[in-house]
């Protein structure tokens, strides 16, 4: 029978497939559809210091094989959250990884401080690709350094018993050598990718369609560059542990990215879409390992990369 359970970064999950940050509402929208316990773990929307109204509107645009949003992390805060959120989701049966932002390292420190004895949080996920600074600008994630310092910030903030994971950006030049310093950092594992930086205009009203102008582009239109940062940060990581994300639809997406060296799977845009494709996805995933005769997760991560080189 196929096994689906696995491990990231010492955090044991029924399944390989999550729900990505901000896509599963604060749980409550998408249970609706689909038992929450039906992911390996549910990652909530980033939580902030303080209660966020969010961008204006309009905050969601369809593009070809891609939705843009400028959502600007709207929510209840880390007294919210903590008070709210929280305790509803786990009563519904859900493996919660946090995901924080802020506009710089002490304040992500301070939320990791928040979140250090609620026995309730799995595992932590910075969002280094956080857009509360001015004009959504992506400082953290852009370059090593700043990434690396926010990651030191929540390591020592946060209990050694729960991973951390760092969140990164497709929108870097080098995205191998910013995973490098977050792990080094401290990180447990990386998440790739966060939405990318994209924009549309209203040609009917001669305007930008996002209300803040430009915002981040998700779904299918960006797989082909979160496989390639998952290919190779698991080249050059090969102890890293990966959760992929970026336009993961179908088992067969999922298998993609496990073979090129991911530990888990993160579904975003799709949910709006299908609410069910957590479930679905998982028993696409297992009735393709079946056929191909693995037992396990693990018989798969990385297989991509074993014997396979670059012609000189």
């Amino acid at each position: 029978m196929t096994d689906l359970t696995c491990e990231i970064a010492g955090l044991a999950l029924r399944s390989p497939v999550l729900a990505a940050s901000g896509c599963a509402g604060t749980g409550r929208e998408l249970a609706k559809f689909e038992p929450l316990d039906s992911f390996g773990a549910v990652i909530t929307r980033s939580v902030t210091l303080q209660a966020r109204a969010g961008r204006p509107t309009p905050r969601l645009v369809e593009t070809p094989s891609g939705l843009l949003n400028a959502i600007g992390i709207p929510g209840p805060g880390i007294d919210g959250f903590l008070a709210d959120e929280l305790p509803w989701l786990v009563d519904h049966g859900a493996t919660v990884v946090a995901s924080i932002a802020a506009g710089d390292a002490a304040d992500y420190g301070r939320l990791a401080q928040r979140l250090r004895q609620v026995r309730d949080i799995a595992g932590i996920e910075v969002n280094l690709s956080s857009p509360l600074v001015p004009r959504g600008r992506l400082p953290f994630s852009a370059e090593p350094g700043p990434a690396a310092a926010v990651v030191q910030a929540v390591r020592r903030s946060t209990s050694s018993s729960v991973p951390v994971f760092a969140k990164l950006s497709g929108d870097v030049g080098d995205v191998v050598a910013v995973g490098r310093a977050c792990v080094q950092a401290g990180a447990d594992g990386l998440s790739l990718i966060n939405a990318m930086r994209a924009m549309s205009v209203d040609v009917d009203l001669t305007r930008p369609a996002l209300g803040s102008g430009s915002g981040g582009l998700s779904g299918p239109a960006i797989r082909p560059v979160a496989l390639r940062a998952v290919w190779e940060t698991a080249r050059e990581l090969p102890k890293t542990t990966i959760v992929a994300s970026g336009g993961i639809r179908s088992g067969r997406d999922a298998l993609e990215m496990l073979l090129a060296g991911a530990s888990a799977v993160a579904l975003g845009s799709v949910l709006i879409a299908d609410p069910s494709a957590g479930r679905r996805v998982s028993a696409e995933l297992a009735e393709l390992m079946d056929s191909r005769g693995a037992k396990s997760i693990g018989e798969l991560i990385g297989l991509a990369h074993l014997g396979w080189e670059v012609d000189s």
